[in-house]
């Protein structure tokens, strides 16, 4: 996956932006105002890091070691940081990514889920 496929595809989710609050090369991907992806486009190798569900999270890790780690700088029962590169299938890091909003969205109160099934 490219930087600009991964960023096309964070997009590409109802009511996303992207946003810059932490430095100019952070791109932070929010729904609603709430992070779902966090990645530097333009690190080498390019990693991304995800909400995951912690049982999820662990067994994702084991299958895949070293290219999905605990999320960097992040809650590492939640959170893990995919390698995005190509080593690991397109298809699978796109899963890992809708996953990831979908687990934000779960936790947006009600209104907002039903604001964004309407959009």
């Amino acid at each position: 996956m490219t930087p600009q496929e991964l960023r096309t595809f964070c997009l590409s989710f109802n009511a996303t932006v992207e946003d810059f609050p932490f430095t100019p090369e952070t791109s932070v991907f929010k729904v609603l105002g709430k992070l779902f992806a966090l990645t530097r486009l333009d690190a080498h190798p390019l990693t991304v890091n995800l909400k995951c569900d912690p049982d999820d999270a662990v067994r994702l890790r084991g299958e895949h070691e070293g290219l999905i780690i605990p999320g960097y700088h992040m809650n590492k029962r939640h959170w893990n940081t995919v390698t995005a590169d190509g080593e690991l299938p397109d298809q699978l890091v796109r899963e890992l990514i809708e996953d990831s909003y979908d687990l934000v969205v779960a936790g947006l109160p009600r209104s907002e889920r039903l604001r964004l099934d309407r959009s």
